[in-house]
């Protein structure tokens, strides 16, 4: 499903008309982006959790050439499911 097709639905579901869905899916994931930018967790209760890992800087080997590289520490959004989602999916 698109971004597009994601907002289409949502104005089927909610009574919006495709422009204000459009705006409504577009605030929701600009609020979830700047909150994790920001450090912050954010946890929809009963969907899941967006948080932030930190991951350290490590060695790699390069596949190309077999020498050892440095990949430098990072971060990473990571979702976990929540107990609603989870079981909508059995």
């Amino acid at each position: 499903m698109t971004k597009i097709q994601f907002a289409a639905a949502v104005a089927e579901k909610s009574g919006l008309n495709h422009r204000q869905a459009e705006k409504a899916v577009n605030a929701v994931m600009d609020v979830i982006t700047e909150s994790l930018a920001n450090g912050e967790k954010v946890a929809l209760t009963g969907f899941g959790t967006f948080d932030v890992k930190e991951r350290k800087e490590r060695t790699g080997i390069n596949p190309l050439t077999k020498k050892a590289i440095t990949i430098p520490a990072s971060k990473t959004p990571v979702f976990k499911a929540g107990s609603k989602l989870k079981d909508a999916l059995k």
